[in-house]
């Protein structure tokens, strides 16, 4: 690192301290021909995420529009602002780990399909029927058709767990 004061470029470190809720590294540095202290700031060079329409159409990602979808999904059902925030930062944190800085439109709506469904059925369904755009009653039901058999699996494996004389265990 090039002093500020006198352009040598041998320093060393003195302190260290993340900032940013630990996407930065602050450092404080001294100059060894100089010997005054600088400080400099390190963070990660982060890629814009775009997103790939289903027109082929390509525009930045914004997480303002995905929590804003989750909300109308989640519309006066007894979900916290919280765990809508948790849902949208869990798809981010998954999008930003992926090798390009593009992803589909779709890979977004299944993710959200996903949480949602393990959160609240309802909300689930209605973002389903906005972002499948079902196209007629038969399509939705059949939707609903396939949860609610999801949720009778689920509640005979809890059933069979369950002792079926009294003092067994």
């Amino acid at each position: 690192m090039r002093c500020p004061f006198c352009g040598h470029l041998e320093d060393r470190v003195v302190d260290s301290r993340l900032s940013r809720d630990g996407k930065a590294v602050r450092r404080r540095r001294q100059c060894l021909a100089c010997g005054r202290r600088y400080t400099t700031r390190e963070s990660i060079e982060e890629r814009p995420l775009s997103v790939r329409k289903r027109d082929g159409r390509v525009e930045p990602f914004d997480r303002t529009k995905l929590v804003r979808s989750i909300q109308v999904a989640c519309a006066k059902r007894p979900i916290s602002l919280a765990q809508i925030e948790e849902i949208a930062d869990g798809i981010v944190e998954t999008l930003e780990r992926s090798e390009s800085g593009e992803v589909e439109s779709r890979a977004i709506g299944e993710a959200v399909m996903r949480r949602l469904k393990e959160l609240d059925q309802v909300a689930f369904v209605r973002f389903a029927s906005v972002y499948r755009n079902f196209q007629d009653t038969e399509e939705f039901l059949e939707e609903i058709r396939a949860l609610l058999a999801q949720a009778r699996y689920n509640t005979r494996d809890q059933l069979e767990l369950l002792p079926t004389t009294p003092g067994e265990t």
